[in-house]
């Protein structure tokens, strides 16, 4: 039962690419979004990096960098294409070059590159128009690579998790992720999948499974948790009285736990 579902899932109304006051709504705070979000494990970007024909690579939804300063320290030279101009601006405090524009809508304007990652992004992205588009900025042979992290923690913590979720905003999108039964990204990352099929201009998608852990402090989960897209709709007073329940759930576990990820990869090679 994933309770860092940080966007929407099959339970939503729509589909997910069609919640553009979602997509858009992670750009209230960059400051905490760049601090709080977790990062992404070295092995998933040592991987992409070496499937990978060269250096050149797009930042489909760069945020604040977070994925694009990991894979700048492999040896990438990172562009950014960023639908929400405070994120992008928060990118370029880091150095990169980001041009705002919906990824559907962006024009790579003749130039060609060697990857187009994309991570705890794709979802918001049209999923055939997306990866048309990736293909028409990919030299043969590049590699489209979006990813996601999906957390689990402790059985007992993701159960008191969502008990105060349902409690306090039982018909909010974050009820329905913290009660959910199955991964945050299953139904995303099939419709990714058909989505880079029916595109043309790929080989067969494959899937790559990273697991690894983090220990989060009371402090720092309630840190990320306003950056996620379940928060986005809360009152103030909503959201306080969320926080306060999962940090006493928390202060009630010894004040930490281990948070178990896996980030999961979908990539296709370009033809």
């Amino acid at each position: 039962m994933p309770t860092l579902p940080s966007e929407p899932t099959s339970s939503d109304q729509r589909e997910s690419h069609r919640a553009r006051e979602l997509a858009e709504s992670f750009g209230s705070d960059p400051e905490r979004y760049d601090r709080a979000r977790p990062r992404y494990p070295a092995a998933m970007v040592d991987a992409i990096v070496a499937a990978s024909p060269g250096p050149e690579i797009v930042d489909v939804g760069i945020g604040t960098g977070i994925a694009a300063r990991q894979f700048r320290a492999a040896g990438c030279h990172v562009l950014g294409v960023e639908v929400d101009a405070r994120m992008g601006e928060w990118a370029r405090k880091y150095g990169f070059e980001v041009e705002v524009s919906a990824f559907e809508n962006w024009d790579p304007a003749g130039r060609i590159f060697d990857a187009v990652i994309s991570g705890q992004t794709w979802h918001w992205v049209d999923p055939v128009a997306g990866a048309a588009k990736a293909a028409e900025a990919l030299r043969p042979g590049g590699r489209l690579a979006v990813f996601w992290n999906a957390g689990q923690p402790p059985t007992d913590l993701a159960q008191a998790f969502a008990e105060v979720y349902q409690r306090v905003a039982p018909d909010s999108l974050a009820a329905r992720w913290a009660s959910a039964a199955t991964t945050a990204y299953s139904t995303p990352i099939t419709k990714v999948i058909e989505g880079i099929q029916a595109a043309g201009g790929f080989g067969d998608p494959v899937q790559w499974n990273f697991d690894w852990e983090r220990i989060y402090t009371r402090d720092e989960w309630l840190d990320q948790l306003p950056t996620t897209g379940g928060h986005a709709q809360f009152s103030a007073a909503t959201e306080e009285e969320v926080l306060e329940g999962v940090g006493a759930a928390i202060d009630a576990a010894g004040g930490s736990f281990t948070m178990r990820f896996m980030t999961t990869v979908v990539t296709a090679l370009r033809i």
